[in-house]
């Protein structure tokens, strides 16, 4: 197979009037063989993403400088220098991204067919019926039930593992020759990642292209990867083979990635750091754990008053219908639990469960259809707006994400 992207001696410096120029990347290289996978692996801050937007062209012009002998090369073309039209031609036709977070990239304000169809006019001069049968037939291929009424849908319509296929489906529309994926997971629970996973891997081997895929998650690595490239600080600290990386690692720093996964044998011990591994003997098996166990966490004393507890919980959303035959959707239905001063309640569940859903519901962020959610004795759900307000300033929520 030939080289389709090569990436030699890549150094990027953000600079500002006011500060000292940051190094993001220091002279890293890596090379993409076509119809392969390579995963450029580390933790937040190590320069994968900034690598992947060079190549892409897409670094802020006004404050990332590139060094002198830096080499770009996709499809034996050199990407320095280009022109704006060059790159409109290139990005979308021949190398696509599919970004972290799917509601930063979707345009809010333009339906899901709209943004799909819009590409294919531009790159490949369709019409607008053309576009819009394409465009279906990419929602369906990407495995986007009713993709002939979602083409109607708004982004914040869709569920989260909805629009990030939604994003597969535009960053393949002009089927690429290299799709560079940039941690497409990391905001999806673990069922949909693995759809998401599998649904790339099957378009990469059917379309027969090349995927950059970037990742701090070890274990889609030996998944997904023909090749892995470890980076840290900027630098290239290990690359080869998936088995070798994963069976032969050399550096200390892909010692200490791999040693840091959750296994079995750690159960009751405090999940161990990078810097754990890098300040211990290096020589430490993987298999190995370092002497850190937790104290178990006691039991919860019964005559404990709980600080909030909800009871029966329900909330129903009506999804259309007539005046006199509304249907309905039950998202969550008969959800009780109590929370103690002090401890931690865990609610678990895949995409649509009705987690987040209990959340607002709890904070009134959203009208609950039914049951009570007591605070000192009080049902915040049965309060007046004036009565709840005091509570606001004791009930606080971190959103999923923040960019939206």
């Amino acid at each position: 197979m030939t080289t389709l992207l090569s990436v030699e001696q890549l150094t990027v410096d953000f600079v500002s009037a006011s500060r000292p120029s940051v190094r993001a990347v220091d002279g890293a290289g890596f090379s993409l063989r076509s119809e392969s996978t390579l995963a450029l692996v580390g933790e937040s801050g190590s320069g994968k993403s900034v690598s992947a937007l060079a190549v892409m062209g897409l670094l802020p012009k006004h404050s990332a400088r590139m060094g002198a002998q830096t080499r770009l090369q996709f499809q034996g073309q050199s990407l320095l220098g280009l022109k704006l039209a060059d790159w409109q031609r290139i990005r979308g036709k021949h190398m696509s991204m599919i970004f972290q977070d799917p509601m930063s990239s979707l345009n809010p304000v333009y339906s899901i067919g709209f943004q799909l169809a819009e590409m294919l006019r531009v790159h490949e001069g369709m019409g607008r019926k053309q576009a819009r049968k394409r465009a279906q037939a990419l929602l369906e291929e990407v495995g986007i039930p009713e993709a002939a009424r979602r083409l109607d849908a708004y982004p914040h319509e869709l569920s989260g593992g909805q629009q990030q296929r939604v994003m597969i489906a535009m960053a393949l529309a002009c089927e690429p020759a290299l799709l560079i994926a940039d941690e497409p997971t990391t905001a999806l629970d673990v069922t949909v990642q693995r759809q998401i996973m599998q649904l790339l891997a099957e378009l990469r081997k059917r379309r027969k292209m090349a995927m950059l895929f970037i990742t701090h998650d070890l274990g889609l690595v030996s998944e997904i990867a023909d090749e892995v490239v470890v980076m840290r600080h900027g630098q290239v600290r290990e690359a080869g083979p998936v088995q070798q990386i994963f069976t032969q690692a050399q550096d200390a720093y892909t010692k200490a990635l791999l040693s840091c996964r959750p296994s079995p044998e750690r159960l009751g011990q405090r999940l161990l750091t990078i810097d754990d591994w890098m300040q211990s003997d290096t020589t430490v098996a993987p298999a190995q754990t370092l002497p850190v166990q937790l104290k178990p966490s006691p039991m919860q004393a019964a005559n404990d008053e709980p600080l909030l507890e909800v009871r029966k919980l329900r909330k129903v959303f009506d999804v259309g219908g007539s005046w006199f035959g509304k249907k309905q959707f039950v998202a969550v239905q008969d959800v009780s639990f109590s929370m103690f001063k002090g401890k931690t309640v865990g609610l678990v569940g895949e995409s649509g469960s009705g987690k987040t859903t209990v959340g607002l519901a709890m904070l009134r962020l959203l009208q609950a259809s039914g049951g009570e959610v007591l605070m000192g004795g009080r049902n915040l759900l049965a309060l007046s707006k004036a009565e709840f307000s005091p509570y606001k300033r004791h009930l606080q929520i971190v959103f999923q994400n923040p960019y939206a």
